[in-house]
């Protein structure tokens, strides 16, 4: 069971999503009704997984996510908004959004989201997560990533780290990798969970990032994708 806290300033919205969740058996923790209660809560109660609504009064959900991963870098945050905006986007990953949900998606989506989320897995549609990285690549400042684009840093990975790096900047999901690199998903799991943790990596979008930036992704995937 994954304990989660549900933040929206919509009294429906919070009614209704909270239902989703405990009508699928998942256990949730608190409702909170804008950022700044939200940070609040999650101190107190240390959810596996936070569904953050983007816009809010008095503290926004980006805000609230950098101010929560500061103190519990493990919870796992995911973005609602009724906006599909790139940059709301980038700025919800930048501050450690493990993925990103449109209000109007169907339940189903939701309750995945949820369960991925716990798991470490990304949240973003292949389509986003290209425009997202793209954008990342595209920038010469440190924005998502940080110093960690610095090639020396591939001497602190494995050769298997750096190989499950390289599908992870192509999208690919565990299982996908797994399949790739005949590896059980368990093993994938612990390798982007290591190589996330030398980067100093929040979450698999920075990770993919990064792994275009220092190279690892070969030229032809890049020039499909509009990379270069």
């Amino acid at each position: 069971m994954i304990r989660v806290l549900v933040v929206d300033d919509q009294t429906l919205v919070r009614a209704g999503v909270t239902l989703l969740l405990r009508t699928a058996g998942e256990d949730v923790v608190g409702e909170a009704t804008d950022g700044l209660e939200a940070v609040r809560m999650a101190e107190r109660l240390r959810p596996d997984v936070i569904l953050m609504d983007l816009r809010m009064p008095r503290v926004d959900g980006i805000e609230a996510t950098r101010r929560i991963l500061k103190t519990l870098p493990a919870t796992r945050i995911v973005m609602l908004t009724t906006f599909d905006d790139d940059a709301e986007v980038y700025g919800a990953l930048r501050a450690g959004a493990v993925g990103y949900l449109l209000k109007d998606g169907e339940p189903d989506a939701m309750l995945a989201a949820v369960r991925r989320a716990a798991q470490g897995e990304s949240l973003l549609a292949p389509a986003v997560m290209a425009r997202v990285v793209r954008r990342a690549v595209q920038s010469h400042h440190q924005d998502v990533t940080g110093d960690t684009a610095d090639p020396a840093i591939l001497a602190t990975l494995t050769p298997r780290e750096r190989d499950v790096l390289a599908l992870v900047g192509v999208g690919q999901s565990n299982a996908e990798i797994a399949e790739s690199l005949h590896l059980g998903v368990t093993t994938v799991k612990t390798h982007v969970a290591s190589a996330t943790d030398k980067l100093r990596l929040r979450n698999r979008v920075q990770a993919a990032v990064v792994a275009h930036r220092l190279g690892l992704v070969d030229d032809d995937f890049r020039l499909a994708e509009g990379l270069e």
